[in-house]
């Protein structure tokens, strides 16, 4: 039988590895509980016997929300050894999203974590018509919960067992049946334009995109990875299911999604996979840290750090450097590096990627300049994730390198990137005029506007219905700027505005956390993040950080005022996608009066509106943003 499936390749790897290596580990309690290959494929079989004694029948959807954990894997694998197919839903959705995804995708079966998912179930049964059985995993609250749609994870379990009893060979006979071109997952797209599309991605393009990821940057079956990223993003698929099935490395689930540093820390991973807000994230909290540490530490960091990136730009230009170089960066490292990369759990790493969006060059070459091997990579879910990304010896911080094998990409007419190759997917579930749009001409249009420069490496610029044309013609990502905003510790989101206006605008959100501990330490008094955002002393911090952005861009591209919101981005007020990216459509629309203020001849805005908490209460909010002018004279 050849692997050309998921389940097949769990098949092979359980029969070459047994019960002597560890496939996945869990924290829980405080311990890590090991998974070998055996039990592995074993929870995968009696889960899969257990949605067939149900009726799950070829091509019924399994859809599965939660955070991450074993069970999630299992449910995954065991729907595609019935050979039916995996739905990931964003843990966080709203009620009204999973309800969207769950009855769009025609899915049968929901397999949820705990209380919380089950409530959001039951809140909207009504509208998933479909559903016949929801299973948990986590029973902590949910004793008294009597609805006859739910079944514990366990239940399920004793199910497949005891059919495997009736039908000792029907779990081999069904993953056997299982084809390359079987549709393995419908992955959700961000929906950064409206309700999100089901990219069907068959088992053909997962393993091609693995293969030939693992072709350029090779893993052993001795490595280790941590899983924290959301199973329903493809990125982590990318990860989790189809490299590790391909290498046979052990996939690790951190206890919570509050302990992952301290979880990262305690593996040391070998590979990594982050969207850029992981990595920003890391760098506001090696900033933090440096400024709260001692007069020494600060001394150290501030004298190599500068090492650092020398030997980091040695390796973009490559150039050799000089033996003082080396010296002073292996000091830099025994005495600095290492201890920030330990404390980030990054000290055993091979290699890590970052995708899903643009990383700013700032913090790309800071931890190039800390000597971790971070590349960037270039994909969507049409493409199974990836198609370019750059290789060790190649690295250019503002490209995404070059295709992996078996990909061609090639720039359009119209500056769109286009892609080909085994891993572009089937199509969109039940929307085949979007299909024909996204495949016209036999290539996978991204909708990205880029190029390819003269060492073969791709340049991404941003969407194509994102650019900015600038005053003197030329084009402009926003972007590019926001990311270097989003490198000051002070700076968690950034929206740029500027096109079709005489000049650049900013609307930014605060780092609440780093920016409440400056104003502690300076003696600022405040209540909330609203009063927090328009005290004077803040903005004129923040302005400065504008101010440093605005010396490295070109005059035409610099911004000339800004604000500072009064509430976070938020992807429950539809604002953020759930992979974290800008809805810039919906922002353009919402808050479109503050961007005509900006562009006014006013000192500030009045805003009303509605903040919803976490708990679904909604608060009316009414207050003055200050606008603030830059020194920048308009070009």
């Amino acid at each position: 039988m050849s692997a050309d499936t998921l389940p097949k390749l769990l098949v092979a790897k359980a029969k070459r590895f047994g019960d002597k290596k560890v496939a996945l580990r869990e924290k829980d309690f405080g311990i890590w509980q090991e998974v070998t290959w055996e039990e592995y494929l074993q929870k995968v079989k009696h889960f899969a016997l257990g949605l067939m004694s149900l009726g799950f029948q070829r091509g019924d959807k399994v859809a599965i929300i939660g955070d991450n954990r074993p069970e999630w894997i299992y449910s995954e694998l065991a729907a595609q050894s019935a050979g039916g197919v995996s739905v990931g839903i964003y843990q966080d959705s709203l009620a009204k999203e999973v309800s969207y995804i769950i009855d769009h995708s025609d899915a049968r079966f929901v397999v949820v974590e705990d209380q919380e998912q089950v409530d959001k179930i039951l809140e909207i049964k009504d509208a998933i018509p479909k559903v016949q059985r929801v299973v948990y995993y986590e029973p902590k609250g949910l004793r008294n919960y009597n609805d006859p749609l739910l079944m514990e994870f366990t239940e399920m379990l004793e199910l497949g067992k005891k059919f495997e009893a009736k039908h000792p060979q029907l779990f081999e006979e069904q993953v056997a049946a299982g084809r390359e071109e079987d549709v393995a997952i419908i992955s959700y797209t961000s929906g950064t334009t409206g309700f999100p599309k089901g990219a069907m991605l068959t088992h053909g393009n997962l393993l091609s995109m693995a293969r030939n990821l693992i072709a350029v940057d090779p893993l052993t079956e001795k490595d280790e990875y941590v899983s924290f990223l959301p199973l329903a993003w493809i990125g982590e698929q990318m990860m989790s299911l189809s490299s590790a099935l391909t290498v046979g490395f052990t996939v690790n689930f951190p206890e919570e999604p509050e302990t992952v540093q301290e979880n990262l820390r305690e593996i040391g991973p070998h590979v990594m996979f982050s969207p850029p807000r992981i990595w920003e994230d890391m760098v506001s909290k090696v900033q933090v840290k440096i400024e709260d540490s001692t007069f020494l530490k600060k001394f150290l960091y501030r004298l190599f750090l500068p090492a650092g990136y020398k030997m980091a730009d040695h390796k973009f230009q490559k150039t050799t450097p000089s033996l003082l170089d080396r010296f002073l960066y292996v000091l830099g490292d025994f005495l600095v590096f290492s201890a920030i990369k330990d404390h980030l759990g990054l000290l055993r790493l091979k290699r890590a990627y970052t995708g899903g969006a643009a990383l700013g060059p700032d913090v790309f070459r800071f931890f190039h300049a800390l000597g971790v091997n971070l590349k960037q990579i270039y994909g969507q879910t049409e493409i199974s994730g990836i198609s370019v990304v750059h290789r060790d010896d190649d690295i250019k911080f503002h490209t995404v390198g070059k295709p992996i094998p078996q990909t061609e990409v090639k720039i359009a007419e119209n500056g769109e990137i286009l892609s080909r190759s085994p891993s572009v997917f089937k199509g969109y579930y039940k929307n085949p005029q979007a299909t024909a749009e996204a495949l016209a001409g036999g290539w996978l249009h991204s909708g990205d506007a880029g190029y390819i420069d003269e060492n073969g490496h791709l340049v991404v610029i941003d969407r194509q219905k994102d650019v900015i044309r600038l005053a003197d013609g030329t084009i402009f990502s926003p972007q590019y700027i926001e990311n270097k905003l989003k490198f000051s510790m002070y700076i968690k989101e950034a929206v740029i505005v500027g096109k079709d206006k005489p000049y650049v605008v900013a609307m930014i959100n605060l780092d609440a956390g780093n920016v409440g501990k400056w104003a502690e330490n300076h003696q600022i008094a405040y209540t909330t993040y609203i009063d927090l955002s328009q005290k004077q002393e803040v903005l004129e911090l923040i302005r400065q950080e504008v101010e440093r952005v605005n010396s490295e861009l070109p005059k035409a591209a610099r911004i000339h005022k800004f604000v500072v919101l009064h509430k976070e981005l938020d992807a429950d007020d539809e604002e953020l996608t759930r992979t974290k990216k800008v809805r810039r459509g919906y922002i353009a629309e919402k808050y479109k009066e503050l961007i005509e203020a900006l562009y006014g001849e006013g000192q500030e805005f009045k805003v009303k509106g509605k903040i919803r908490y976490r708990d679904g209460r909604e608060a009316l909010v009414e207050t003055a943003l200050k606008i603030m002018y830059m020194q920048t004279e308009v070009a």
